[in-house]
C-alpha cells in the first residue's frame, strides 16, 4: 500500500489512554484517575493512536499507527472552512475540520465553569463548520458527573410507520426533512466533586458528513438563536406596531444583509409568539405588578385599581410628570371613551389637557371594562384622588353614563358637550348654512337663538324631532352660552383628546394583551413628551422675528412660549393695522372705546388702575389679550403686558425647570419597572425563548395558580371579544 494513499487520522484523541479505557461509552475508567493526573496527562501528546469512528459507538476501539484503516481522499475547502476527507475500509467517508490548534479541544484540559465549556466548543464548531447541541447529562445523586456536547446532526432521523390496514397512515402528509446522520462527532466532561471543575475526557473530530462553509453559517441553528440584542430588537419593534416580518427585514437592512442577522422571519415570529404565551393568564396580575411596583419605586407616581373577585375590572395610573401637568394645566379637561384598545375589549381612556405649547398633554389614563354609570364614577372618583381638585371645564362626548358620572364627581365643574360630534350629525343642508353664518361659533346666545329659529323656518325643519332635543341641551355644547367660563374657548370639541387617544392607539391593536397595550401606551407617551421637550428647547434657545416697532410686542417674545407668541403676535399686528377706533365715551375713570374689526366691540379701560376689558371676551376664553386692547393700550404708552394680563398657562415658566427635567429622569428611571423589561427577561428566565446572559433589573413576577382562579368572560356592548384563534377572550383576571 502506498504510503502517500495513507493519513494517519487521530479522531479520538483520548487515544493517550491505557488499554483499559477502551469501552463502548468510553467513561467508566476515568472515574479511578486523580484529577492531577489528569491535568498533567492534558500536556502529552495525543496522536500515538487511531480511533476507528463508526455509527455502532460499540465497536468503538484504538488501533496502533502501525496499522492505519482510513484512508486519505482530498482536501475540501468550503468558502475557507477547510477539511481533511477520509474513507473507511467499509466505504464510510468521514470529514476531519483543519483548524487553527489554538481552537482544537484538548484532552483532559480542565475548565472551571460549564458556560467555558460550552464557549470552547462553539467556538471550535464555528471554524470548523457545524453546530452543536446538548447531549445527555449523566447523574449520580443531585450532582450532573457526565455531560456531553454533540454535533448537532447526531442521531438518526424518525421512520414513520404504516400500517397498510389503517388507511389514515397512508394519507399524503408533508414531506419532512431530516439533518440527522448519526455523526458521533463530540466532547464528553466529567465534573470533579472535589475540584468543583470539568474535565474533558473524550474528543471526537471526525463527522460523517459534509462540513458547512463560513458562507452558510448563519443558517445554522447556533446561529438562528436570537441573543438578547435581537430580542429586545423585536420586542421594541411590535411596541410600535412592526410585526415581526417587517422587524427582520428592518434588521437585515441595519446590519448590512439577512447573513448578519441571528434568526429567519420564523425566529422573529416564535419570539412575538413566546412573550405572548408568557403573559398568557397571567396578564392582569403582570399589569397590576408593574403598576404597583412603580408606585413603590418611582416619585408620585399613583395607581389605583378595582377587582371584583377575581377580575380587573377597572384601573387608573398618572405618573409624576402628568400630576404636575395638571397642577399647571388642569383648567380644562377632555376624555374620550370611544377605544377599546386591547384583547378583551377593555375601554382605554386618556385624560388629556392642553399645555403651555398648546399641544395635548395627558393627566392620566384609565381602562374600564363597560361604560356603565359605575364604572365611570369609579374612574373619575380615582382622577380626583390622584389630583385633588376638579377641573374649571370638562369636556366630554355626548354620552348619558358619562353625563351623570360628571355631575356626580365634578358638582364645581361646567360640563360641555363637544360641538363637533353634534353638529355632524346636523342634516347636511342645516350644516351648510352654519358654516357659512358661524351661527354656532360665536356671538351672545340671544343672537344665537334668533338665528337658529330663522334657519330652522328656511329650511323648514321646525318640527324636527332630533334638532329640536339638541336645542333642549343648547346651554351645554353651544359656545356663547358659557362665554364667561375662564378658557371655555381652549377647546371647542373632543378632537384633541380622540388625537390623543388615537396616538395612543397607533402603537397597539386589539390582538394585544393589557400588558403589551401598557408597553405601547409607554412608548407613545414617551414620543408626547419628547416633543415637548423639543418645544421647550425650542423656546429656550430661539428668537422670534419681530413684525412691528412696538416694544410691547418685544415683550410678549420674552414671556410667552413661541407656539403661544405666534398667536398674541397677530392680535399685536392686527391692532396696528385693522383695527379702527370709532366712538369713545368716558364713564367715571374709565373710558370706553369702539374698536371695529369684522364686528363692534367696546373696550373699557380705567386710567386710575390701568384694567381693561374687552366684549369680545378673548382673555378671559383664552387667556391672552384681543386686538382690540392692544390698539387701545397703545394710547397710554404701555410698553410691557400688564402681570394681571398674563396667565401663568401661556408663559415660558409655566412648568419649572425641576419639572421639565423631571420628566426625562422618570423616563429613565421607568426603565427599571419597565414590562417590557419584565417580559423579555421573564420570557428568557422561563425557558420559553433563548436564554440570555445579559441581566435586565426588573422585579421577579410570580406566575399565579390559572387553575385556581379562572376567568370568567364579559361581552362587550360593542363588539364580542374575539382572540386571534377566532375564539372568544375572557376578561383579564389574576
Amino acid at each position: 500500500m502506498d504510503d502517500t494513499s495513507i493519513d494517519e487520522l487521530p479522531f479520538d484523541s483520548a487515544a493517550d489512554r491505557s488499554e483499559s479505557f477502551v469501552d463502548a461509552n468510553c467513561e467508566f475508567d476515568i472515574d479511578h484517575i486523580d484529577s492531577h493526573e489528569l491535568i498533567e496527562r492534558s500536556g502529552e501528546s495525543s496522536s500515538t493512536a487511531t480511533f476507528i469512528p463508526s455509527s455502532s459507538s460499540s465497536d468503538n476501539a484504538y488501533i496502533p499507527d502501525s496499522e492505519p484503516l482510513l484512508t486519505f481522499l482530498r482536501i475540501e475547502d468550503r468558502g475557507g472552512a477547510t477539511s481533511r476527507v477520509y474513507s473507511s475500509p467499509d466505504g464510510t467517508i468521514f470529514w476531519k475540520p483543519d483548524v487553527d490548534p489554538t481552537f482544537v479541544p484538548v484532552l483532559y484540559s480542565v475548565y472551571d465553569t460549564w458556560e467555558a465549556v460550552t464557549d470552547m466548543y462553539e467556538s471550535y464548531a464555528a471554524k470548523a463548520g457545524f453546530s452543536t447541541r446538548l447531549g445527555t447529562h449523566r447523574h449520580s445523586g443531585e450532582v450532573t458527573k457526565h455531560r456531553y456536547i454533540l454535533c448537532n446532526r447526531a442521531g438518526k432521523p424518525k421512520q414513520k410507520r404504516i400500517d397498510s390496514a389503517d388507511k389514515s397512515s397512508l394519507s399524503t402528509t408533508k414531506s419532512v426533512r431530516s439533518s440527522l446522520t448519526d455523526c458521533d462527532a463530540c466532547i464528553r466532561m466529567k465534573f470533579n466533586v472535589e475540584t468543583r471543575q470539568y474535565v474533558l475526557y473524550v474528543f471526537r473530530e471526525a463527522h460523517n458528513h459534509e462540513l458547512i462553509g463560513p458562507d452558510f453559517m448563519d443558517f445554522t441553528k447556533r446561529r438562528r438563536k436570537l441573543d438578547f440584542s435581537t430580542q429586545q430588537f423585536i420586542h421594541q419593534m411590535s411596541l410600535n406596531k412592526i410585526g415581526p416580518n417587517i422587524a427582520h427585514r428592518v434588521q437585515s437592512s441595519l446590519k448590512g444583509g439577512h447573513h448578519n442577522v441571528h434568526g429567519f422571519t420564523t425566529d422573529f415570529k416564535n419570539f412575538s409568539r413566546s412573550i405572548r404565551l408568557f403573559i398568557g393568564s397571567r396578564d392582569a396580575k403582570l399589569v397590576m405588578d408593574t403598576l404597583q411596583a412603580r408606585t413603590e419605586n418611582l416619585h408620585n407616581f399613583f395607581y389605583e385599581s378595582l377587582v371584583v373577585g377575581t377580575e380587573l375590572k377597572s384601573f387608573f395610573w398618572a405618573d409624576d410628570v402628568s400630576r404636575c401637568n395638571y397642577e399647571v394645566f388642569g383648567d380644562v379637561l377632555s376624555f374620550d371613551a370611544t377605544y377599546r384598545t386591547n384583547l378583551y375589549r377593555m375601554i382605554f381612556v386618556p385624560f388629556t389637557g392642553v399645555d403651555h405649547h398648546n399641544k395635548c398633554v395627558l393627566f392620566g389614563a384609565g381602562m374600564i371594562s363597560d361604560e356603565t354609570i359605575e364604572s365611570y364614577t369609579w374612574l373619575l372618583t380615582t382622577f380626583l384622588k390622584a389630583h385633588a381638585k376638579q377641573p374649571v371645564l370638562v369636556l366630554t362626548d355626548q354620552d348619558s353614563s358619562m353625563k351623570e358620572a360628571i355631575s356626580s364627581v365634578f358638582n364645581e365643574s361646567v360640563h360641555h358637550l363637544c360641538m363637533w360630534h353634534i353638529m355632524r350629525k346636523l342634516p347636511s343642508k342645516v350644516y351648510h348654512y352654519i358654516l357659512n353664518y358661524f351661527l354656532l361659533l360665536s356671538g351672545a346666545h340671544e343672537t344665537f337663538e334668533e338665528r337658529w329659529h330663522a334657519l330652522l323656518a328656511e329650511c323648514d325643519l321646525t318640527d324636527h324631532e332630533w334638532l329640536s332635543q339638541i336645542y333642549d341641551i343648547r346651554a351645554e355644547w353651544v359656545p356663547a352660552y358659557f362665554r364667561d367660563v375662564p378658557m371655555s374657548c381652549l377647546m371647542k370639541t373632543t378632537s384633541r383628546s380622540e388625537s390623543s387617544n388615537a396616538h395612543f392607539k397607533v402603537n397597539s391593536s386589539l390582538s394585544n394583551t393589557l400588558l403589551q397595550f401598557l408597553m405601547c401606551f409607554d412608548t407613545a407617551l414617551d414620543w408626547q413628551r419628547n416633543n415637548q421637550r423639543k418645544m421647550e428647547f425650542d423656546t429656550n434657545t430661539t428668537t422670534p422675528e419681530i413684525h412691528t416697532p412696538l416694544p410691547i410686542e418685544r415683550h410678549a417674545a420674552s414671556v410667552y412660549t413661541s407656539s403661544v407668541f405666534k398667536k398674541v403676535q397677530k392680535e399685536i399686528e392686527m391692532s396696528v393695522f385693522y383695527c379702527p377706533v370709532g366712538d369713545t365715551r368716558t364713564v367715571g375713570d374709565t373710558k370706553i372705546y369702539t374698536v371695529s374689526h369684522y364686528n363692534k366691540h367696546f373696550v373699557s379701560f380705567n386710567v386710575v388702575d390701568q384694567s381693561v376689558t374687552c366684549s369680545c371676551l378673548l382673555f378671559p376664553r383664552i387667556g391672552y389679550l384681543c386686538r382690540h386692547v392692544y390698539h387701545v393700550i397703545r394710547f397710554y404708552d404701555i410698553n410691557r403686558i400688564p402681570d394681571r394680563y398674563i396667565n401663568r398657562r401661556w408663559t415660558r415658566n409655566a412648568l419649572s425647570v425641576k419639572s421639565v427635567r423631571r420628566a426625562a429622569e422618570l423616563a429613565a428611571a421607568s426603565s427599571i419597572n419597565s414590562p417590557s423589561a419584565v417580559v423579555t427577561n421573564a420570557c428568557n428566565s422561563s425557558g420559553a425563548v433563548n436564554n440570555s446572559d445579559e441581566p435586565v433589573a426588573v422585579p421577579h413576577v410570580e406566575p399565579p395558580n390559572s387553575s385556581a382562579t379562572r376567568r370568567q368572560p364579559f361581552r362587550s356592548a360593542r363588539r364580542p371579544p374575539i382572540t386571534n384563534d377566532g375564539s372568544p377572550a375572557t376578561s383579564p383576571s389574576f
